[in-house]
């Protein structure tokens, strides 16, 4: 359903126990993903748990609102100025991203919901704790980083893989390039351990395109809000929430130090490492490592559900 918030349409989908859910579950997604990207078994296990379950495609994702008049961001530019410091200008801010989760549960009547976010998410998921603590049932930051300079150092194999993007996919022959080119990268950041097939990985791109068309300009403007961010870091000492952070021992995209660095600046948060994990839980999440973060992620949800009444 699309819903209107924060001044934009946003596409949300609700799944929801049967018999009603005593809290939510707000999940977000991270950079050019969509709601339908999170792994099925996921979702189903949290619904199964009692918990009701919001996705949203964020800005400049999927069917949400694609803010084409705000042009291709300088993303060289924005980068050098951050390093210097200084607060460059941007399409729009992970700040406004928050302001969108948090405008689609007023829009959805929820007051309050625990935030998981991955990878991007999981810094909005971040800024939504910063924002609006009392919205916050519990937090988790999946594959995420503080924005601290100096930490978030992908491998070069998939600087190199993220690089080959082919720039005009309008020629004959476009669509396969790009597919090609989603290959490449989605095998570059999975796990070397369970890593997913060809097959599936063509049949998540197929429903991509088919449905939702993957707007690699609205990514670059997605990534200036991420690379702008670096000033969260100070800030995130100031969350009190519950907080877990999930890592992936092997993630070669947002290195393990990013996840511990996130731990450690958010007082009393609990860091979960799992083994054989990369960059990988969406969009193709292999069942033994979704069974692995539903491990960590589950008793944790549980132990902070709003009391009864």
């Amino acid at each position: 359903m699309l819903v209107e918030a924060n001044g934009l349409r946003l596409e949300a989908l609700v799944d929801e126990p049967p018999g009603g859910c005593a809290a939510h579950v707000l999940l977000i997604m991270g950079l050019g993903g969509q709601l339908i990207h999170w792994p099925p078994a996921l979702v189903q296990a949290l619904v199964n748990a009692g918990l009701g379950v919001i996705r949203l495609d964020n800005r400049d994702a999927g069917l949400s609102t694609h803010l084409d008049h705000l042009g291709k961001p300088n993303l060289g530019w924005i980068a050098t100025r951050a390093w210097l410091g200084a607060r460059p200008r941007v399409p729009y801010t992970l700040t406004d991203m928050a302001n969108d989760a948090l405008g689609v549960l007023d829009a959805l009547g929820v007051a309050r919901a625990h935030v998981v976010g991955l990878s991007m998410g999981a810094m909005i998921a971040q800024r939504v704790a910063l924002a609006a603590p009392q919205r916050v049932l519990s937090l988790t930051s999946i594959m995420g980083a503080s924005g601290a300079r100096g930490l978030l150092k992908p491998k070069a194999r998939v600087m190199r893989a993220a690089a080959s993007k082919p720039l005009d996919t309008r020629r004959p022959g476009g669509d396969e390039a790009l597919a090609r080119y989603y290959l490449r990268f989605l095998s570059a950041i999975s796990s070397p351990t369970f890593p997913p097939t060809e097959a599936e990985l063509r049949a998540m791109f197929a429903e991509t395109q088919r449905r939702r068309s993957p707007d690699s300009v609205a990514t670059q403007r997605q990534l200036a809000a991420i690379v702008a961010d670096g000033a969260r870091a100070a800030e995130l000492g100031s969350i009190r929430v519950p907080t877990l952070v999930i890592h992936g021992r092997e993630d070669p995209w947002v290195p393990l130090p990013c996840g511990e660095d996130t731990a450690r600046r958010i007082p009393g948060a609990r860091l979960a490492v799992i083994d054989d994990m990369a960059h990988d839980l969406a969009p193709v999440g292999h069942p033994e490592l979704v069974r692995r973060v539903l491990a960590e992620l589950l008793p944790f949800l549980a132990a902070h559900q709003p009391a009864a009444g």
